[in-house]
């Protein structure tokens, strides 16, 4: 969706209470949806496979299907809004509009600033350049190579599908309990174990995140509203490096004597362990992790601190195992040894 196109707030619904459907629902960023919209008063409904455990209450609409392969549940249904948290392919907002199309009441994606070109300079706003889709597929499989890509295509097929009457969100990195990903929770987790923690440079970086629940509350807002455009959902701007963020982290959880080392390798090196590391932006810093929130600001976005997001995770994470996919310490004392 180009941002520079006309965006404005039309109307707002003038009842007290709408009827919102959920693409997702089930877990993490569609979770905080589904919750901020029944806690505001809403009627919700969820639409997913079933297959998740989720902890949503039992006014919460429970809609079971495959948006890729079976839809019928929407069958009918006529809702005030839409918002699609799970949009991947292309194809996915082609079925949700061919089985509901008008039905579907305003529409909003929850898409991501990876849709978004690198910015030429720190700071960006919504005006910068998407991916192009050239001769790719938009249907290929999501990869940490196709994901921006695709998100950006999605972006396309739902302006031209429901209209340009409809909401873009642009999440970075989303964080606190809940976490389907475990990206956040691994540093919250193995800063609260202390000792030497390891953790890959550049340490100047940039990073920058969003805590699930404010980018639920973020997005009823704008669904309450019926916000057409594009909008950066962005806590922290401008943003922190790496090292500095867990450091934050660290003053919150880790014992006495905890130290962060940086991990660093020539250039000429394998650096694949590199990728062990979740939240890693890569061996340069780039600046579509250090765009703006302003416009997010401007609409009415609030933030919770980082130390709010840590205290949610460290909750919810509580004692559970290690995850078998994570770090581990014979692992990381190789690295820090080397």
């Amino acid at each position: 969706m180009d941002s520079r196109a006309s965006e404005q707030l039309i109307r707002p619904y003038s009842r007290s209470s709408m009827k919102i459907l959920v693409i997702g629902g089930s877990s993490f960023v569609g979770r905080a949806i589904a919750r901020a919209v029944l806690e505001a008063g809403h009627e919700v409904a969820v639409f997913n496979r079933g297959l998740t455990p989720t902890d949503l209450p039992g006014e919460v609409t429970r809609l079971v299907g495959d948006r890729q392969s079976n839809l019928s549940a929407l069958d009918g249904l006529s809702f005030d809004a839409t918002i699609d948290a799970i949009a991947y392919q292309r194809r996915d907002v082609e079925m949700l509009h061919q089985v509901l199309g008008e039905r579907a009441g305003y529409y909003l994606q929850i898409s991501s600033i990876s849709a978004y070109q690198n910015p030429a300079r720190d700071g960006a706003d919504e005006s910068t350049p998407l991916l192009e889709l050239g001769d790719s597929d938009p249907n290929a499989p999501v990869t940490a190579a196709t994901y921006g890509v695709l998100k950006a295509e999605c972006e396309r097929a739902a302006e031209e599908l429901f209209g340009p009457q409809i909401g873009i969100v642009r999440p970075t990195y989303v964080i606190g309990a809940h976490d389907k990903t475990m990206r956040f929770p691994y540093w919250v987790a193995r800063l609260q174990r202390g000792g030497r923690v390891a953790f890959p440079g550049p340490a100047q970086n940039s990073l920058q995140w969003i805590d699930a629940r404010d980018l639920g509350e973020f997005t009823l807002r704008l669904t309450e509203q019926a916000f057409a455009g594009a909008v950066n959902a962005i806590g922290i701007s401008p943003a922190l490096c790496f090292h500095e963020t867990l450091e934050r982290i660290a003053a919150q959880v880790s014992p006495e004597g905890t130290t962060l080392e940086e991990l660093t390798a020539p250039p000429h090196v394998d650096s694949t362990w590199y990728q062990k590391f979740p939240l890693w932006s890569g061996t340069e810093t780039s600046t579509v992790m250090n765009m703006s929130n302003a416009k997010a600001v401007s609409l009415g976005l609030t933030t919770r601190s980082l130390e709010a997001s840590v205290d949610d995770t460290l909750s919810w994470f509580g004692d559970r195992q290690w995850p078998a996919h994570w770090l581990g310490p014979a692992e990381e004392t190789t690295l820090l040894d080397r």
